[in-house]
């Protein structure tokens, strides 16, 4: 109870005029909801609208998630990836949207990865699903999205990202090196600019520390083994059905 307490405060103030952070009522909902106490391990504070440092990165102050989920404004059961991970809190706020299984994040660093699957599974959205890869290059086994978000700078978006929208999509990231600023993109050109931010720059392979690996979830091995149930035929399907 303390900590719903603590969250409709914190949202009341990122809504509040003098920030006005948060101005989707959906993405005011969800960040309502989200308890963001089980991704930073810092109790109260979890609440203030500051970033905070997890194995090198830095955590997004709740101002800026605000930001970044009314930029991208997603609907109810659009598919949405995103593109950095993190310690998972701006992916919970979006399946409070969209629905768990709707959202899709790959994170360049193994251990963040297994970070953010913890998190997510601890707060109640373990069907999330997370993944280790280059993000540049998206997820396209899960493509098209009608919603991607990317949480570092580029100078401009990377192809993979754009050929992996769906019609119609919207992708958000921060465009620039120094001087950055936030921008939707449609129809692969900018649609809207959202004011200054500034994010760490884009990795890609051989940037980080931990080497980039495949790792199956629950989540991946129930729809494999649908997949394969669905594509066995003749013989093969009836003797397992006779079994």
């Amino acid at each position: 109870m303390e900590f719903a307490a603590f969250r409709a405060e914190m949202v009341d103030s990122l809504a509040h005029d003098t920030k006005a952070a948060v101005q989707a009522q959906s993405t005011a909902r969800a960040m309502r909801e989200v308890p963001r106490h089980e991704f930073v391990e810092e109790g109260r504070r979890a609440y203030t609208d500051q970033s905070l440092e997890h194995r090198g990165t830095r955590v997004l102050a709740p101002s800026t998630v605000g930001r970044l989920v009314d930029a991208l404004a997603p609907a109810e059961d659009d598919d949405v990836l995103v593109v950095g991970a993190g310690v998972g809190y701006t992916a919970a706020v979006l399946a409070e949207i969209v629905g768990a299984e709707r959202v899709h994040a790959v994170d360049i660093d193994r251990q963040v990865v297994y970070d953010a699957r913890s998190n997510l599974a601890d707060a109640g959205y373990g069907d999330v699903l997370v993944d280790c890869r280059d993000g540049a290059r998206g997820f396209p086994e899960y493509a098209p999205f009608d919603r991607v978000l990317v949480e570092a700078a580029a100078v401009d978006p990377p192809a993979a990202l754009l050929d992996q929208l769906a019609d119609g999509g919207r992708l958000v990231y921060p465009e620039g090196t120094t001087d950055q600023r936030l921008v939707a993109i449609e129809d692969r050109e900018t649609a809207s600019v959202h004011g200054p931010v500034a994010f760490a720059p884009l990795l890609v392979d051989g940037e980080q520390a931990s080497a980039l690996e495949q790792n199956r979830t629950v989540r991946e091995d129930r729809e494999r083994a649908a997949k394969e149930a669905q594509s066995r035929k003749g013989w093969e399907q009836d003797w397992i059905d006779w079994e």
